[in-house]
Formats: C-alpha cells, structure tokens, sequence
C-alpha cells in the first residue's frame, strides 16, 4: 500500500532523514560521501529546495530542507 502524500507548506522547514539499504555503512569512505554530495548537488539544482543542514552520518543522512514550491516530489528529490 503506498504512503499518503505529504502536505508540505510554503515557509516551513522540514527535518528529513534518508538511510542506506538494509541499514549498511556505506557512506563511511571520502569517495562515497562526495559522490554522494554530487548527487544532492544535482537535486538542488532540479528541484530548487533551500537546504539549511545537512549531516551525514555513515549509514543514514539529515537534512534540514524547505521546498521552493507547494509540494515538491520529495522521494524523487532526495
């Protein structure tokens, strides 16, 4: 059964948090971490969502975001 749609509201800030498959380490090397920046890098310039934190740890990411827009796809976003 698919999650219900997140009503996500203009002004707000949001605390996001994203995990690796079956909650493995696998942001613990440099190389991963940065391909792994590149990627959100990416997804800021397509989806246009203001990012004010961000920490990752090795197997899960926080982030502190808030949409540019209404709604925003946030499974897609990020």
């Amino acid at each position: 059964m698919p999650r219900t749609q997140r009503d996500l509201k203009l002004g707000y800030s949001y605390h996001v948090t994203t995990r690796c498959n079956n909650r493995e380490f696998k942001l613990t090397r440099h190389e991963c971490r940065q391909v792994f920046l590149y990627a959100l890098k990416k997804a800021l310039a397509k989806f246009q969502f203001k990012l004010y934190a961000l920490c990752i740890m090795s197997n899960h990411v926080h982030y502190l975001l808030e949409p540019a827009q209404a709604f925003i796809e946030s499974p897609k976003a990020l």
